[in-house]
């Protein structure tokens, strides 16, 4: 306990050292969860003290249901082109499609995110918003990972930034350690343990990996060009770098242990809410199962409303084999032509935290989202996985390799398949039990995830940055980082010496010879 005081202090402190509260600027240009997550950062920055200002992108929310809300901080509006909007909103809805046929190509990604790198330029060019936060005199900007114009936002103010990822591990470099033998690249659909042609494949996908990430930041390159002047033009590979800190949004309950470096911050979680009583209508309707108890079924705001109706009649053959209740968020117009099991409550909404605490949920049915997968560790609930697109898969692997819980991919999905997957992960105590032993894992961490990112966002607040827990490595060209020069330095040595060698031995032996041939005579 003396040792828990100890951490809990020595990150609080420079908190109370402060001796005014920080100007804090938050960029939040995507909507969905992403916003969802830097809202929540905002709103914990806020009630600890810090004048904090968002600057948040309107008219892309990306959620069906998203209403705006009141804030106790500062909000910043930039409504862009309503063309761009539209195009916005027919890529993101052309990737459910996709994801719902099975099919997933980054041609169609890499245009997606030559859009925002548009919009970054479209962004750039308006001097009255820039104008407003330079002259804020932000002490520190906190920005998302997905949208690289965030990083030349902060950039171009000047200021030193903190980055918040959203998402697992691997979806970006920014510069920690991947030994290839252990870390599962992006899109490998690994775990950590590989066997040796799964290293050869992680090998070969880290070149891959690679140039896509290459691809997608050159989306950028136009605005670079455009607004940063010849010679002080930034690299966005090496802006990544520059992040004071990267707040993580994972946990080691979910994760695969891999190095960190001191700059590194886990804060799943940080979505965490206390857990209210569940509305008296979920109530009644659980009430009936007694003891079964019932399964909750989400798959993420933007998919509920766009699934077809041959994967509604499968899913909901699986619900009526089963003898739990289902309360399932889908899209309230159900098609007449399929009758609704008589164990299934479909809603367009439902308080999805405060369910998830219920002593009598037995499942959950969710699409892969890490905000979602945090919640149900935090409750101890196992999972049965359907992931559509983005970090989906990769964090379902890590459910699967953690044993609470299973994956079933979307095109696979058949009422007497699904049913058995949800039958298996109720009955066999196993995934609960593993899902009871990670909630245990994240909840007894020495500090909660907004005392991490409270803690370290005040301790190089107080410092001045945080140079002090960056490696040189982040400085290093890449072939001084993993010793190409001194390994060819000394290859180049040995041979050296060993073609020396190889002539004084032929000198000696040609002398040798010549002797010999001389005595004969």
């Amino acid at each position: 306990m003396a040792g828990r005081a100890l951490l809990l202090g020595g990150l609080l402190l420079p908190g109370v050292l402060l001796s005014e509260a920080a100007r804090i600027l938050t960029v939040s240009l995507v909507g969905g969860s992403h916003h969802l997550l830097m809202d929540q950062v905002s709103q914990i920055l806020q009630d600890h003290h810090h004048n904090v200002i968002m600057l948040h992108q309107k008219g892309n929310s990306l959620i069906t249901d998203f209403t705006e809300k009141e804030t106790s901080y500062q909000v910043i509006p930039w409504f862009p082109p309503e063309d761009y909007n539209k195009r916005l909103k027919e890529y993101v809805d052309y990737f459910i499609e996709e994801a719902l046929n099975g099919r997933h190509t980054f041609g169609k990604f890499l245009d997606f995110m030559k859009l925002l790198g548009l919009q970054c330029s479209h962004f750039l060019r308006r001097k009255d918003i820039m104008d407003i936060l330079k002259n804020e005199n932000f002490d520190l900007v906190i920005i998302e990972n997905f949208d690289y114009c965030s990083f030349l936002v902060a950039e171009k103010l000047g200021k030193p930034f903190v980055s918040i990822l959203s998402s697992s591990f691997g979806t970006i470099d920014f510069g920690l350690p991947c030994p290839l033998s252990y870390v599962p690249v992006f899109h490998s659909l690994l775990t950590d343990h590989m066997d040796f042609w799964g290293r050869v494949k992680n090998f070969l996908m880290f070149f891959n990996f690679s140039r896509k990430q290459w691809q997608i930041q050159s989306s950028y390159d136009n605005a670079i060009k455009e607004h940063f002047p010849e010679g002080s033009r930034p690299v966005l590979s090496n802006l990544l770098k520059k992040a004071e800190l990267w707040f993580v949004n994972s946990d080691f309950a979910f994760d695969f242990a891999r190095p960190l470096l001191p700059n590194t911050v886990y804060v799943g979680g940080l979505m965490a809410r206390p857990v209210k009583p569940v509305p008296q209508e979920f109530e009644n309707f659980i009430a009936k199962f007694g003891d079964s108890g019932f399964v909750l079924v989400a798959l993420g705001s933007m998919v509920s409303t766009v699934q077809t109706q041959e994967l509604l009649r499968e899913m909901n053959g699986a619900f009526a084999n089963l003898s739990q209740g289902v309360i399932w968020k889908c899209n309230p117009y159900w098609p007449k032509e399929i009758k609704l099991a008589a164990n299934v409550k479909i809603v367009n909404w439902l308080p999805q935290n405060d369910l998830l605490a219920h002593p009598h949920i037995r499942l959950f049915v969710t699409h892969g989202g890490m905000n979602s997968i945090m919640e149900a560790i935090q409750h101890g609930v196992p999972m049965v996985g359907i992931p559509l697109f983005g970090d989906q898969p990769e964090n379902l692997v890590r459910v699967e390799a953690k044993k609470f819980g299973v994956s079933i991919q979307l095109q696979q999905i058949k009422a007497e398949t699904l049913a058995l997957k949800m039958k298996q992960v109720i009955e066999d105590k196993r995934y609960k039990s593993a899902a009871v032993a990670a909630s245990i894992i994240r909840s007894s961490h020495p500090l909660t995830p907004t005392q991490r990112l409270v803690g370290w966002i005040d301790h190089i607040l107080q410092t001045g940055g945080a140079a002090h827990l960056k490696p040189y490595a982040l400085q290093q060209p890449w072939h001084e980082q993993y010793l190409l020069d001194v390994i060819l330095f000394v290859l180049v040595v040995t041979l050296g010496t060993l073609w020396l060698c190889g002539k004084l031995l032929g000198m000696v032996a040609r002398w040798l010879c010549g002797t010999r041939k001389q005595k004969k005579a």
